[in-house]
């Protein structure tokens, strides 16, 4: 089956614990089955690019080096010892090293279990999983953006894989707080072994998590054959 698709049936998480404001009920931080998202997630940009009319094979964007890819103590260390944020939608990211400065929009889960992205015609703008944390929230706040368009050639997280150990991320949040990161590592997975648990789950520490798709272009699918994936811890 190709990673353009969810599996048959498949339906996002069932929330757990008590509502928070969105609507969603869960418990920040709490560890949740994220493998029916996560297979909806391995093929969406790649999806998104083919409904936008792609004819030609886009230029390909930057992967991430062997040194900046995340070793195992780099994501399980606990973050510095700062005041968890309430709830608050992030409004807008900022990643200074590669020259991100962007719109913040809710995203969610379709019915089949397939992530959401921003609409195919805003390609500068990032999408929240707002079903998941809020950056600055104990657990893993993720973020997803588009690679490239037809339309515009690169997107907002075209050089997503250029990003290193120790380069910073800063989320500006709907209550006028912001939240900042340390880049942990970067590594890009084949779509088929999407590492769910890494992005999704999380534990006390508050974290960030940046996706778009990467790698090699395949005509015949009309997708990128792999996901990069941004590690990031909060700091003061």
């Amino acid at each position: 089956m190709s990673g353009c698709a969810p599996p048959p049936g498949a339906r996002p998480p069932e929330p757990t614990g008590s509502a928070d404001r969105t609507g969603t009920s869960r418990r920040p931080g709490q560890p949740v089955d994220w493998g029916p998202l996560a297979l909806g997630l391995a093929g969406v940009l790649g999806v998104a690019l083919l409904v936008a009319g792609l004819t030609l094979a886009p230029a390909r964007p930057p992967g991430p080096s062997e040194a900046a890819r995340p070793a195992g103590p780099a994501l399980d260390r606990p973050g510095p010892a700062v005041p968890a944020l309430p709830r608050a939608a992030p409004v807008r990211v900022t990643i200074p090293a590669i020259g991100v400065r962007a719109q913040v929009v809710p995203v969610a889960a379709d019915a089949a279990g397939q992530l959401e992205v921003p609409p195919l015609d805003r390609p500068t703008v990032a999408g929240w999983y707002r079903l998941g944390v809020s950056p600055g929230e104990p657990g893993n706040a993720v973020l997803v953006g588009h690679v490239d368009s037809r339309q515009t050639g690169p997107a907002v997280f075209f050089r997503l894989g250029q990003l290193r150990p120790g380069d910073t991320v800063e989320v500006a949040r709907a209550d006028g707080r912001s939240a900042r990161f340390t880049v942990d590592g970067v590594a890009s997975y084949p779509k088929e072994q999407f590492p769910s648990a890494l992005v999704y789950g999380g534990d006390g520490t508050a974290r960030l998590r940046l996706l778009t798709c990467g790698g090699r272009f395949d005509d015949a699918r009309r997708a990128y054959l792999d996901n990069t994936v941004v590690f990031a811890t909060r700091i003061g």
